[in-house]
């Protein structure tokens, strides 16, 4: 696969290397993918714990009706 990255990151890319974090393009180039993605999973879970403390705000706050397991049983909610 060929990547045309243009003049400022291939400028960081010859900096990477320069300094020996990376002893290629390639390995330099994989191991941002590799922060990249952490980075997005890490976004993810903060975003996922600000919509459960939001919901559970409204169940506190009795915005929200909630029921018990067995009121869903009951109610055949799970077939």
């Amino acid at each position: 696969m060929n990547v045309n990255l243009g003049v400022p990151y291939e400028a960081i890319l010859r900096r990477i290397i320069e300094k020996g974090y990376a002893g290629n393009q390639t390995e330099a180039i994989r191991q941002a993918l590799v922060e990249f993605d952490r980075k997005i999973k890490d976004e993810e879970l903060v975003l996922v714990e600000k919509g459960v403390e939001y919901e559970m705000q409204r169940i506190k706050s009795g915005a929200v009706k909630t029921h018990t397991l067995e009121d869903a049983i009951k109610r055949k909610v799970f077939e």
